[in-house]
């Protein structure tokens, strides 16, 4: 059964999509679309600018959902049995399984992405990625430090991404490295994403949800708060609200579809990063790129 995940926020490159743009006419048209709905040159950023200007939110969310629903939308072997996304990659999958259409989909990405940079402005945050340590000592430290720092990306086994206020991930760095973690590193994003400090966000983004059509999807899509095959649109809607402060459950989604019988991941979007979790968390298993 094949698999399609959709990667999240850091996967971004310049000349991303490019090709694609240059090569196939329904690419073609779904980016010259999304220049008029965001009301400005998405696709002259994701072709033209830089690293730098594609660290800006209002550009790096559109521009790698953009990347990965053009891939899947243009593959003739496009047929998911299931799908999930990497946190903004949720918002692909859904799209690509034809719960949302395109449109509304990057809306809704865009309301997403200027929500959550609100949200960041208002109390400074950051994440750090914690290295070859068990997921429960992560959780008790954090559990044990004054202020906000939270467990954020389950990613694979060994790998979490903690998330907070900046002194409190500080302080649970240090703290982790004394319980021996190899490597516990501060990340240069802007904000505590999925942590409680983004709650702000909620109800920009709770008005939007309500605001489009979400109907049943083509196959299960496994969602970052459970890690559980979804089908209901209103479960859908819900789960979606909640990853704004939730972990996103990476390595249990995987583990979950492979033991529902995925036996290949296919990588719609730009970059490798998904490819490389997936084999981490299961060796046996087939990770390839899209298209």
């Amino acid at each position: 059964m094949k698999a399609y995940v959709f990667p999240g926020q850091g996967s971004q490159f310049p000349g991303m999509a490019k090709e694609l743009y240059q090569t196939n006419v329904y690419a073609r048209e779904l980016l010259d679309r999304a220049d008029q709905v965001l009301g400005f040159s998405i696709t002259d950023m994701m072709f033209d600018g830089t690293a730098e200007d594609l660290k800006q939110t209002k550009v790096t969310q559109p521009a790698i959902f953009l990347h990965s629903v053009a891939l899947a939308m243009c593959s003739p072997d496009f047929r998911p049995d299931m799908v999930a996304g990497h946190s903004l990659g949720e918002f692909s999958a859904l799209a690509a399984a034809g719960v949302l259409d395109f449109e509304d989909a990057l809306r809704l990405v865009s309301i997403r992405a200027n929500a959550m940079q609100k949200a960041c402005e208002l109390v400074e945050g950051t994440m750090a990625a914690i290295m070859a340590l068990p997921t429960e000592i992560i959780e008790s430290v954090c559990a044990e430090i004054d202020g906000i720092v939270v467990p954020a990306n389950y990613n694979c086994d060994g790998q979490v991404v903690i998330s907070g206020e900046k002194s409190a991930v500080e302080a649970a760095c240090l703290k982790l490295k004394e319980a021996g973690a190899r490597r516990a590193l501060i990340l240069p994003v802007g904000g505590a994403f999925h942590s409680p400090l983004m709650a702000p966000a909620a109800d920009e983004l709770a008005e939007g949800i309500e605001s489009v059509k979400f109907r049943k999807p083509v196959c299960p899509v496994y969602q970052n708060v459970t890690a559980l095959p979804v089908e209901d649109p209103e479960i859908i809607k819900s789960n979606l609200l909640s990853q704004l402060t939730s972990p996103v459950r990476w390595t249990q989604s995987v583990k979950n579809m492979i033991a529902d019988g995925a036996t290949c991941f296919i990588e719609s979007g730009p970059g490798k990063v998904l490819q490389g979790l997936v084999s981490k968390i299961s060796s046996g298993s087939v990770a390839v790129e899209g298209l």
